[in-house]
């Protein structure tokens, strides 16, 4: 797509916006703000698709696309249903934003950077939510996200090769993750004397295991 059809189109918007709101204010039509700029985000965010759609070249337009679009639906859905919009909102929007890097890595298999910041917002939009119905598990899943996150950018393929400096990152996130998660869940004041009963047990095995040979041997 050319440019200036890129600068019409959002000049467009912009146009439309702008008449809106001046009718708004000389009382013509009554609007309510977070509809009409939710109307605003998504026609913005449909844009930016349609630029993309135009010439898969243009891959950038696809993260203000679907920002845009998911805000949009965002402010779209606090008109709708404002519950729902406040315990799922967060979530949506976080997971809208992750979806455009993900779909920028779905066209472009060569940004393997774009996985990053995808998984760091899905984690986070995961968070959000899951915290909802357990507050306590926030901590711990956020930091086992991180580490899955660097896990995927490891087994990407790449044409030099697989990535092994995201092993360490992986692997310190992960385990403090699930360290973390394991305080959160109070599963640490019993896994102490689980490991003694258990250390205990092997010890008393191999006990038996070492005198039944030599008695053997005495008779």
């Amino acid at each position: 797509m050319k440019r200036f059809d890129v600068g019409a189109l959002i000049g467009l918007i912009l146009v439309v916006g702008g008449a809106l709101l001046l009718l708004q204010t000389f009382s013509v039509v009554s609007f309510a703000w977070d509809t009409l700029f939710g109307f605003l985000f998504a026609a913005g965010g449909i844009a930016f698709l349609w630029v993309f759609a135009r010439d898969r070249e243009q891959w950038w337009a696809l993260i203000p696309g679907l920002v845009l679009l998911s805000l949009g639906a965002l402010l779209g859905l606090q008109w709708i249903a404002p519950r729902l919009a406040a315990d799922w909102g967060g979530p949506l929007f976080l997971g809208g934003i992750s979806a455009a890097f993900w779909a920028v890595y779905a066209t472009r298999r060569e940004f393997w950077w774009a996985v990053i910041p995808a998984g760091v917002m899905l984690t986070l939009a995961a968070v959000a939510g899951i915290t909802q119905a357990f507050p306590e598990a926030g901590g711990g899943l956020f930091f086992l996200g991180l580490g899955g996150t660097f896990a995927l950018v490891y087994f990407l393929p790449t044409p030099e090769g697989r990535m092994k400096w995201a092993l360490i990152p992986a692997a310190v996130l992960l385990v403090f993750g699930a360290v973390l998660a394991a305080s959160e869940a109070e599963i640490l004041r019993y896994v102490g004397p689980a490991m003694l009963v258990l250390a205990g047990l092997y010890l008393v095995y191999r006990a038996f295991t070492r005198q039944a040979p030599s008695e053997a041997k005495e008779d």
